[in-house]
């Protein structure tokens, strides 16, 4: 009986990941528009860069999905857990997150994409000083 290769299980948990991470994102962006910042656009210009770079990122995730025939459908989801099926062609595994390691896998995210929006950022503040 086949199943799912190993090496895809992180593109099929990016595909969980970075859907709540542009959620996060999204929100934080709101709050920050809506909220009594003197200077908003620097937050806003972070948020956008992660943005744009979790959206590609996730765009090559299901592209690559796609070729690989996988799949990653929500199952049952309680108070301590969220359950996912994996499908490869005929094969479906299910597996269960807790809800805590998903908030802070999307944490840690976040903390990536935002520290590399704001190496982008210095780098082309760096050349506008010079």
């Amino acid at each position: 009986m086949a199943h799912i290769p190993i090496e895809t299980v992180s593109y099929l948990e990016a595909a969980i990941y970075l859907p709540m991470l542009l959620i996060v994102l999204e929100k934080d962006y709101a709050q920050i528009e809506a909220g009594q910042f003197k200077l908003k656009r620097p937050y806003i210009s972070l948020i956008d860069e992660a943005r744009k770079h979790a959206e590609i990122d996730l765009r090559e995730t299901k592209a690559y999905l796609k070729i690989h025939q996988l799949k990653v459908v929500q199952g049952k989801r309680d108070e301590m857990f969220t359950e996912y099926q994996f499908h490869y062609k005929q094969v479906m595994d299910v597996r269960r997150y807790s809800n805590i390691r998903l908030r802070n896998h999307v944490e840690d995210l976040l903390k990536f994409y935002l520290n590399k929006a704001s190496n982008i950022n210095a780098s082309q503040k760096d050349q506008k000083v010079r």
